[in-house]
């Protein structure tokens, strides 16, 4: 587990840079104004069956089926990877083709703004990449079970550079207004799914795997998976869910008056939402990914015992990672957004928004990483039903406190949300857990916690030393790049060594040693 961690988070870090670099380019060139505003919008779709299926539903469905035939019968095993493969494709491609029929349909019959019609058109060009990135999900799965975290953990880069590349050139080398330059960045996107699906193939050849049409529909373990597919979309991407749930409220309430939210709403949360995802990608989702399939060879085992101990790692170690990124990300919040944001369309006033924002967001990191780890521990048992409930119950209760904040907190209602939602579900599912398993699956998680807090204190004390020592500098944007430089290594190696010092053993998920 810890030696797939450090795979996967080594190569997610790369991919949050390029997904960061990638951001930075958007907020020069669109801003946080109505052109990002649309393509948020058009996005929205496409980026919704990445989240879903992605970083979620598919490969959480097929993972514990497909690792329980390899223990069976190898052959079928491909096959049914096969089957998945084909049959996803064809049922995505019909929807991708209804969904293109009903926006042009659209806007042939209804009159719609102009920032409207651009963000249809813009979903219309992209619509085809779920197609991509849902077959990318179940070609990473099957790499993962073999114990290949590399070139899954790759794809996202790629679709960074494509994106990169495509605002550079058309912004910089070519001059093309940013009205404009939309459309090249669309068809970038579609370029990229085809190329994440492309470097895949070779990691499965060599793994025994060659990808070729297969309709093996009516096998059991085929079956298996649609029915644990449906409520996994559920229970595993709550939190994508009521991101989602947030981006919609906003646009339905924003007005010229700003009561309860400006204009900018869609764009704030867009990216408060790309840097409290930054350390849940790198490490929440990497450590999720990398045990995800020992939990399920765990479970195919029958081995309820080491099960329940490696549940129990993997919550002692969302603890270990996420408090201290809390607290990092209230300490640096309005020099970092400054720092990597405002400079182009982004100004200010931006910066303050998204640092608000971002703070609300972030109280929900230690959520946001127990989430990945507890709903798979059901799902490796094959038990979707129960993250389902559990994920109803969290959207609604989201929905209902959105309503309610908006008028009190503005957009931070929408981030805080969001973020006691995560522990709403975390402690259903938790309790589930308890009753079902005869072995602690909470083992020991007090002293981490203990410890951690502890360690993070000291953090915290060195960061707010360092903080009021710089107080005096300017609060331009080259400053505040010389305030992270100082303050983020400064406080990550003083939580390195006081974890050291407490002898907290989640510490070996870095280091790769035993205390």
């Amino acid at each position: 587990m810890i030696k797939g961690f450090r795979q996967i988070a080594s190569i997610t870090t790369v991919s949050r840079i390029f997904g960061l670099i990638r951001d930075v380019a958007f907020a020069h060139f669109f801003g946080a104004g109505w052109l990002m505003a649309a393509w948020i919008a058009g996005f929205k779709v496409p980026n919704l069956a990445r989240r879903l299926f992605g970083e979620g539903a598919a490969s959480a469905s097929f993972i514990p089926v497909y690792t329980e035939q390899l223990h069976k019968d190898q052959e079928q095993a491909k096959r049914l990877v096969n089957t998945v493969v084909t049959v996803l494709f064809v049922v995505l491609a019909a929807i991708v083709l209804v969904g293109e029929l009903l926006i042009w349909g659209y806007q042939a019959i209804f009159e719609i703004k102009a920032g409207v019609h651009l963000g249809l058109v813009l979903c219309s060009i992209m619509l085809p990449y779920m197609i991509f990135v849902c077959l990318v999900a179940i070609l990473a799965g099957t790499l993962n079970v073999h114990r290949h975290f590399a070139m899954p953990a790759a794809a996202p880069i790629v679709l960074n550079i494509f994106i990169i590349a495509s605002l550079l050139l058309t912004g910089w080398v070519f001059k093309i207004p940013a009205e404009q330059q939309v459309f090249y960045v669309a068809v970038a996107v579609i370029i990229a799914g085809l190329t994440q699906i492309a470097i895949q193939v070779p990691p499965l050849k060599a793994n025994g795997v060659s990808i070729r049409p297969a309709w093996d529909i009516r096998c059991e373990a085929f079956k298996k998976i649609l029915l644990l597919m449906g409520p996994m979309i559920l229970g595993l991407t709550v939190t994508q869910i009521n991101t989602l749930a947030d981006d919609v409220i906003a646009f339905c309430f924003m007005s010229e008056s700003g009561r309860p939210l400006s204009y900018g709403a869609v764009p704030y949360l867009y990216y408060a939402q790309r840097l409290y995802q930054f350390p849940l990608g790198v490490l929440g989702i990497s450590l999720a990914t990398a045990i995800f399939p020992v939990m399920s060879s765990d479970a195919a085992k029958k081995d309820f015992e080491a099960l329940s101990k490696t549940i129990a790692r993997g919550i002692k170690a969302s603890v270990f990672v996420a408090v201290p990124a809390t607290a990092g990300l209230f300490l640096v919040a309005k020099p970092l957004i400054s720092a990597v944001f405002e400079h182009g369309e982004f100004t200010a006033n931006d910066t303050s928004m998204v640092a608000w924002t971002l703070c609300f967001y972030a109280i929900g990191l230690t959520g946001f990483f127990s989430q990945q780890i507890v709903t798979r521990a059901f799902y490796s048992m094959q038990d979707s039903k129960v993250p389902a409930k559990s994920a109803v119950v969290a959207v609604v209760v989201n929905i209902i406190l959105n309503l309610i904040l908006i008028w009190f907190m503005g957009i931070a209602g929408l981030a805080l949300s969001t973020a006691l939602c995560s522990y709403l579900q975390v402690c259903i599912l938790i309790r589930v857990l308890r009753k079902r398993f005869n072995h602690p699956i909470l083992s020991g998680l007090t002293v981490t916690l203990i410890k951690t807090v502890a360690a993070t204190l000291v953090m915290g004390l060195v960061g707010v030393g360092i903080t009021i020592a710089m107080r005096n500098l300017p609060g331009d944007r080259l400053t505040n790049i010389l305030r992270l430089a100082v303050i983020v290594p400064s406080a990550a190696g003083v939580y390195l060594l006081a974890a050291k010092l407490l002898r907290i053993e989640m510490l070996t998920l870095f280091t790769g040693r035993s205390r």
